[in-house]
């Protein structure tokens, strides 16, 4: 039987404390035990379902992350209160000093600076590779590797790993699987796909409101198990803890997680053939010319469609600044960072969200400076904004070059 993601959150049903819709809101930094001996064995990590302190967990984060871990299919998960605070200690809680990294060259920028320029700092090493290159990811793995990373879908060049392909390579290597799934919620389900851990960032599309940060990690009990861990669990030792009001905060968005995307794919799909259309170099999962559309399709829950996440390339970078500010003038969305709003946020990335990676670096990946990365809204209305987004691009004479 398919996996339906969005069925596994709907059946989880909570009652709050006076028989409310909503689950109530744990508004408590420490919590009472009524023995001596119990409080003891929490610490110890044997009372599972016992609350000790905030940093460790709370009611309301464990309502959050049991729906994530339905949503992804896995045991179970623990939120964390930025997507960083997911990946870092996801990462050094599975890497000791002297071992290495394999990642995908294309990656959030936040996630790149950290391995490339802090976790040296702790004698953790990465290579970075063209994922979508078996050859090449495999030939990167040394007796020291731990750990492969990726993006389902990278950020921001919307390169598609073969998550299949990648399992079958860490599992051969008894590497873990580490995937970062922010740009594709309940589109693709990577534990489904033979990933050990799967990561949000819940500030993106999962929230949806542009309002709160937020991480996740969802992987098995033992692995959650030992992040939390009072003695040596990095979650629990570097304090990235989510806030309870924030965690009751996003469960509530996540219920509309299915409509919401199935808007966010059919506005990018439309808006990809558009554009491309136009003449405009335009990347798409969606699209059959992108080069990973079968593997897409391959790994997808079909009824969320490819995501909402799309990119032109307008041939310069003042060019896309140009364009970027006539669309947010005539209230197309705005020229900001993140995605996952109601409304089209777009950006150009390599001076923004992947300003960390050097220039040389970003001209060998082909992140080019005319890129600009959409995050398609909600709009009702697809055909009305494509035709002024068409409108704002003749006026400052970006397509006739281009169809020229």
């Amino acid at each position: 039987m398919a996996f339906k993601p969005a069925n596994e959150i709907q059946d989880l049903q909570y009652f709050g404390e006076f028989g409310g819709v909503n689950p109530s809101i744990s508004d408590s930094s420490t919590y009472t035990f009524l023995s001596a001996k119990t409080m003891f064995d929490t610490f110890e990590g044997n009372a599972d379902g016992c609350y000790l302190y905030s940093r460790h967990s709370t009611p309301s984060n464990l309502y959050l992350g049991e729906a994530l871990a339905a949503m992804e299919g896995t045991e179970t998960a623990n939120v964390a209160a930025s997507g960083m605070g997911a990946i870092t200690p996801t990462l050094l809680q599975l890497c000791a000093a002297g071992d290495h990294i394999i990642s995908s060259r294309t990656i959030y920028g936040g996630t790149y600076a950290f391995l490339k320029n802090f976790a040296p700092k702790l004698g953790i090493t990465t290579t970075f590779v063209d994922i979508t290159d078996i050859d090449a990811v495999t030939a990167a793995i040394k007796d020291t590797t731990k750990v492969l990373y990726c993006e389902s879908v990278s950020n921001p060049l919307l390169e598609i790993a073969d998550l299949q392909a990648l399992s079958h390579l860490s599992r051969k290597n008894n590497l873990k699987l580490v995937v970062d799934n922010t740009f594709s919620p309940l589109s693709i389900s990577p534990a489904k796909q033979g990933a050990d851990i799967v990561i949000h960032s819940l500030t993106k599309f999962i929230n949806g409101s542009s309002d709160a940060v937020g991480g996740v990690v969802c992987g098995s009990q033992e692995f959650i198990d030992n992040l939390r861990n009072v003695n040596d669990g990095a979650s629990m030792l570097l304090g990235p803890s989510m806030d309870s009001l924030r965690a009751a905060s996003v469960l509530k968005n996540m219920r509309t997680l299915h409509i919401r995307m199935k808007q966010h794919s059919h506005n990018a799909m439309y808006l990809a053939k558009c554009f491309e259309a136009d003449g405009l170099r335009t990347v798409y999962p969606g699209l059959k010319s992108h080069p990973s559309h079968e593997i897409f399709k391959k790994m997808m829950n079909t009824e969320y469609g490819f995501g909402g996440m799309l990119t032109i390339d307008v041939g310069s970078l003042e060019k896309a600044n140009a364009l970027m500010e006539l669309m947010q003038e005539r209230n197309l969305g705005y020229l900001a960072v993140s995605l996952g709003f109601y409304k089209t946020l777009f950006s150009a990335p390599g001076t923004s969200t992947s300003s960390e990676i050097p220039e040389q670096e970003q001209i060998e990946m082909g992140l080019t400076d005319g890129l600009i990365r959409f995050s398609v809204g909600l709009d009702n209305d697809i055909e009305r904004t494509y035709k002024i987004m068409k409108k704002c691009m003749e006026e400052l004479q970006i397509l006739e070059p281009l169809l020229a």
